[in-house]
């Protein structure tokens, strides 16, 4: 290698080190850029294949605007079994970036990254059942019913794991894990555990039946003792309950994470915290993938 070097003309003697010195200098920036943030996948049309959004209609509600999302992680393969994060999303709210709207969910993709983890989007359905409603509950037990219908459906076809079903949702979708997924005991019992952004059910009353403190608490009996993840704020509360469930409290400073207005985030009170590479997402994620392995370690 020395003769062949000593053999070289004198500039390319020089270019050699120049390129070599670029090329680490290079290696180097790439290692130091900072992770890209998470696109929620647009929801289209398609046949279910993985890495792809989906928009599906259940049976009973042909010929409707009802309808859930259902994301394939990218490492989907048929014939395999996987967890599912089954998302509630917010109110319609323009000034936090909030649509209310089943393709607008985002939390359950930041927290699973798009690999892993099945990710359906549940409706809330509309006072006649004939679409869905993004202000508040509509029709309540059409909402819960819906679930119960579905899910299963879902796990069945496309290897959601029963044991593996994780409730999750951004202020009314937070609100939700309680309102809708301890609305009574059978639907209750589908939840390994729950991650609740931004309220929690029982935080204060609001204008709907059942929103007090007593008739929430009657709700979280329900959990039994299962793993929440109580994220950002407007959950205090649950501090006074805690023999009710096993509670992790996470902050999440997205005032600190996004330096705000930040491309599609306005507002603080976002479900797209978990878009961008935190350790508040780390921890979240790691939170998640724990209450798994406990299952599979049994």
């Amino acid at each position: 290698m020395y003769l062949e070097y000593v053999s070289m003309t004198p500039l390319v003697r020089i270019l050699i080190p120049i390129a070599l010195l670029w090329n680490g200098h290079a290696h180097s920036l790439a290692k130091s850029q900072p992770a890209k943030d998470l696109v929620t996948p647009k929801m289209t049309q398609e046949a279910p294949a993985p890495g792809r959004r989906i928009r599906q209609v259940a049976p009973e509600y042909e010929g409707s605007q009802v309808y859930h999302s259902l994301y394939l992680p990218t490492d989907w393969q048929k014939g395999k079994t996987y967890p599912v994060l089954v998302e509630y999303t917010g109110n319609k709210f323009p000034a936090c970036g909030s649509t209310g709207e089943v393709k607008g969910a985002n939390l359950g993709y930041g927290l699973s990254g798009g690999k892993g983890f099945i990710w359906v989007s549940m409706p809330y359905i509309q006072k006649g059942k004939k679409e869905n409603t993004v202000k508040w509950w509509g029709d309540r037990q059409a909402t819960i019913d819906y679930c119960k219908l579905n899910l299963p459906r879902i796990c069945k076809e496309f290897g959601g794991d029963p044991d593996n079903l994780f409730i999750c949702g951004f202020s009314r979708g937070a609100i939700a894990c309680g309102y809708i997924g301890l609305a009574d005991n059978e639907i209750a019992a589908f939840w390994k555990g729950m991650i609740a952004h931004d309220h929690f059910d029982g935080h204060r009353k609001w204008g709907y039946p059942k929103s007090d403190r007593a008739s929430a608490l009657k709700r979280l009996a329900r959990l039994k003792g299962r793993p929440t993840l109580v994220c950002g704020s407007a959950n205090d509360y649950l501090k006074e309950h805690l023999q009710l469930g096993a509670f992790t409290f996470l902050p999440v400073p997205v005032g600190r994470i996004f330096d705000i207005p930040d491309g599609p985030v306005i507002h603080t009170h976002t479900d797209l915290w978990a878009h961008r590479n935190s350790s508040t997402r780390q921890t979240a994620r790691a939170w998640l993938q724990k209450q798994i392995s406990v299952e599979n370690n049994r």
